[in-house]
């Protein structure tokens, strides 16, 4: 059986409109990156069409293992669900397009043409909206405004001020908040059961509350470079000597996952590090702060060099040495 921590007050607001009789018939799943919204839809679509079949089941979101709609789930089978995510590129590597197609959303009119397989109820996830391509959004505007009999739609969403107004006004809104602490590290003690208490502690850092986003770091000795980052704030690296071994080590392709989470990291410890200031030396850390952000955007928009990037952004570091 499925089960997810934090947001309580979401997930138990969502089976409350599910036991009503009058389910929405479109929700925005909405809130921070990696903070369960997308393992929520999947488990609310699974539980959903096992309702739609079989009232004997316990409260909750949970389906049993052995129950047929878990079976044609993990089969990837179930007549009537569909979800539209990004499609990997290549079978034997892990890129994905930038977006879900308007190609895509035509899948769905064939099935919105006949009535559900197994039940009164169809579910359709799209994770995430946000993906979704302008002449794809349109289309499945059409459909958002004109919904097919028993068609749930379930739309995740970590942006959703970015989506157009239309299909906003849709959908009923659904918020997910980001998990405490403890509940992030339960996540991943469950999910990385080889993972030290170190490792563990420096992921919970990472994931600020979002326990994928601290998954995506798994492996990559994040404890070492928190421990660099901190160490040329502390001291300002005055020969250049750290912030240059930090550049050679986080350059070259075998690095890219480190350089990825360095990028992360940096505007993260200079947030964390102005919360404990006053006066000029806050300044001078926000200041900091915007100046990683931007770093890292630009790093990432226009595929800068890794090495002179790295620099840069200890240079930023060091900064917070001075006050």
């Amino acid at each position: 059986m499925t089960s997810l921590l934090g947001n309580a007050a979401a997930r138990a607001g969502f089976r409350a409109a599910l036991d009503s009789g009058a389910l929405h018939h479109a929700w925005l799943i909405a809130g921070p990156e990696g903070v369960g919204k997308a393992s929520f839809a999947r488990m609310a679509a699974r539980r959903m069409l096992a309702e739609a079949i079989d009232r004997s089941l316990p409260p909750g979101f949970g389906v049993p293992d052995d129950h047929r709609t878990a079976f044609l789930f993990a089969a990837g089978s179930h007549p009537d669900y569909r979800l539209l995510e990004r499609l990997q590129k290549d079978p034997d590597k892990p890129e994905f397009a930038r977006s879900i197609t308007i190609a895509q959303v035509r899948t769905l009119q064939p099935l919105f043409a006949t009535a559900p397989a197994m039940s009164s109820r169809r579910v359709v996830v799209i994770d995430s909206i946000d993906d979704l391509e302008r002449s794809g959004a349109n289309a499945l505007l059409k459909n958002l405004e004109e919904p097919p009999a028993g068609t749930i739609f379930l739309l995740v969403s970590h942006a959703p001020g970015k989506l157009l107004p239309t299909i906003r006004s849709r959908c009923r809104l659904l918020r997910f908040e980001r998990l405490a602490d403890g509940e992030v590290a339960t996540v991943l003690h469950a999910q990385l059961p080889e993972a030290d208490e170190s490792e563990i502690a420096a992921l919970v850092a990472a994931a600020d509350g979002a326990p994928g986003r601290g998954l995506r770091f798994a492996g990559l000795d994040l404890g070492r470079v928190d421990q660099a980052i901190a160490a040329i704030a502390a001291d300002g690296d005055p020969d250049n000597g750290q912030r240059a071994a930090l550049a050679k080590q986080l350059s070259g392709k075998p690095a890219q996952a480190r350089y990825e989470a360095f990028l992360d990291r940096v505007p993260a410890f200079i947030a964390c590090a102005a919360k404990a200031r006053l006066g000029e030396p806050l300044r001078t850390a926000l200041d900091a702060h915007a100046a990683a952000r931007e770093l890292a955007g630009a790093a990432r928009g226009l595929s800068l060099d890794a090495s002179g990037t790295v620099f840069e952004m200890a240079c930023i570091l060091a900064r917070l040495h001075a006050d």
